[in-house]
This record gives structure tokens, C-alpha cells and sequence, in this order.
């Protein structure tokens, strides 16, 4: 007699996994289209940081000029200190963003009464559903010279600054107003993080004598140090940007030496310049380094940290 072929058990396996999650894989197919037409598609562009290219001639035609544009980019008079901007101002939001909702977490935690602790979430999470072109609406009006803060300064004696006019004010008040509009996001994040740690930890070291600040730092941080590595890790891919809406609805060319971004840059280069190939070597520039930095950074966490995304 002959024997029947016995299917592996894995391959079967395999396939009833396949079936049972096939409306998943179904429910995918819209944002992978999404991607691929608007995020993977337009790459093709990328071949203008290596052309003269000219809308009339296409990117057929336009001649390759190779690694030109970027010699010409590496050349222009204020591109070092471009970088330097948004690595300054991208930099200090990173780590506000952190530590700021981290502390504001954690003293939130110690708070007993719950109406007063849903009602500070509620007042710190609020900003973040605000727009950037409300949110400059708002700070333009508060730090215009005769806004506000310039208002209450001179009821005091002293003299009107023009904050959105000074190379030493700008910087201060878009990381400090990027701070304040999304540190409500991160800080809902740590608190779920925080309400993950055993209880029964904090009762054991209350009773070897810790007290809550010893608790904190020998409990609770190590216990949600994941998921500050995991939004430190994502925040390093925008190292390279500093904020091209919020900078571009409160700059001017008053505060170009300490508020130009790399961004910025790339919006006058190619929109009002028209200098369409040196602004997408630019662009392409800074895409290559920021997508470095990712993989750095992910290295770096999961043989120091021990945090794996996959």
C-alpha cells in the first residue's frame, strides 16, 4: 500500500496562523499604500541632489553635475552655523522633552488626592492638541513688543525687549514653548510606565527604612528606564530637526543667526530661491545623518540598556 504524504506540522502551523491573522494583515493595506505613495514614492526626487535640475527639462534631461551640489552646500557662507542652530535648539528639546514630563510624572505620582491629579493632567496635556499655527498665534501675542510680557515688564519698571527680534531670546522661547506644547504627551506615557511598578517593591524598602526619594531613584526609575530609552531612541531621529513649523511661524530674518535651521534653509533654498537641487542636497544630507543616528542610537540601547524594538 502505497503511504499518504504527511504534511509537516509546522508548515500547517504556519498557515492557521496565517488565516487567523489575515484580517490584520488586511486592515494594513491602506497605510502600507499610504507609504509607499507619499513617503517611499517621492524619494525619487532624491536624484536632483545629484542634477542642475530644471522643472522645464525634467529629470530626464537635467544634466548630473555629481557631487556638486553638495561641495556647494558645504561652501555656502552660513550652512555651519545652520547646523550649529538646529543642533542647539533640536538638542535641548530632546532632553527637555524627557526630563521635564519625567519629573512632572513623578510628582504626580505623589500626589493623594486624584480630583487635584486628573485635573493637572487635564492642564498639561491640553497644549498638545493645539496646533503650531494657534500655538504661534499665542506666543506672538504674548512676546510681541507690545504684547503682554512686555506689558507687565514695563508696569515694573523696566524696559520692553524685543524677544522675537533677538538672537538671545529666540532660541529660549522655541524650546521652551515646544517644551511646554507637548510635555503632556510624554507625561502621560511615564505615568503608565510608573503605574507598572509592584507596589510591593515601594513597601518592602519603606520598611528597610528608604524614604521616597530613595524609593524613586533606586525603584521607580530603573523600573521605567525602557521606556525613557525608547523615547530617547526615537527622538534622535529628528536630531536634525529643529521644529520647521513652529520656527517658520515665529522667525524672521532679524534672528536668522541663532534661529536659521537646517529646514529653514531648505524652504528658501527651493521655494524662494528656486535653487531646487541644492536644497534637496541639503535635504538629503540631512536624512542620511538623522537615519545614522537611529541606527547608532538602537545599537547603543540594546548592548547598554538591554531594549530591543524587534
Amino acid at each position: 500500500m502505497a503511504q499518504k504524504a504527511v504534511k509537516p506540522l509546522g508548515l500547517s502551523k504556519k498557515k492557521g496562523i496565517f488565516r487567523r491573522e489575515l484580517p490584520f494583515y488586511l486592515m494594513l493595506i491602506p497605510g502600507v499604500l499610504f507609504a509607499l505613495v507619499f513617503s517611499y514614492g517621492p524619494m525619487f526626487g532624491l536624484v536632483m541632489a545629484f542634477q542642475d535640475f530644471t522643472p522645464l527639462k525634467s529629470f530626464e534631461n537635467s544634466p548630473w553635475v555629481g557631487l556638486q551640489n553638495f561641495r556647494d552646500m558645504l561652501a555656502l557662507p552660513t550652512f555651519w552655523s545652520v547646523v550649529r542652530n538646529t543642533l542647539v535648539i533640536s538638542l535641548s528639546k530632546i532632553v527637555l522633552r524627557l526630563l521635564v514630563p519625567l519629573v512632572i510624572a513623578l510628582l504626580l505620582n505623589e500626589v493623594i488626592n486624584e480630583k487635584f491629579k486628573r485635573v493637572a493632567q487635564t492642564v498639561f496635556f491640553l497644549p498638545y492638541f493645539l496646533s503650531w499655527a494657534v500655538m504661534g498665534g499665542i506666543l506672538r501675542s504674548l512676546f510681541q513688543y507690545d504684547g503682554m510680557v512686555n506689558s507687565v515688564l514695563t508696569s515694573l519698571g523696566m524696559e520692553r525687549i524685543m524677544f522675537l527680534g533677538s538672537n538671545t531670546w529666540f532660541p529660549i522661547i522655541v524650546i521652551l514653548s515646544d517644551v511646554w506644547k507637548d510635555m503632556g504627551y510624554n507625561m502621560i506615557i511615564f505615568l503608565a510606565a510608573i503605574t507598572n511598578v509592584d507596589p510591593a517593591l515601594n513597601e518592602s524598602a519603606a520598611l528597610d527604612g528608604a524614604n521616597r526619594w530613595q524609593q524613586i531613584w533606586n525603584i521607580t526609575l530603573p523600573t521605567i528606564r525602557p521606556i525613557v530609552v525608547m523615547l530617547l531612541v526615537l527622538s534622535l531621529g529628528s536630531v536634525l530637526s529643529a521644529g520647521l513649523d513652529q520656527v517658520m511661524l515665529l522667525y524672521n530674518p532679524m534672528v536668522y543667526e541663532s534661529g536659521d535651521i537646517i529646514d529653514t534653509l531648505v524652504y528658501r533654498l527651493g521655494l524662494v530661491n528656486h535653487q531646487w537641487s541644492l536644497s534637496a542636497a541639503v535635504g538629503l544630507m540631512k536624512s542620511v545623518i538623522s537615519f545614522v543616528l537611529v541606527v547608532l542610537s538602537y545599537r547603543v540601547a540594546t548592548k547598554r540598556f538591554d531594549y530591543q524594538v524587534f
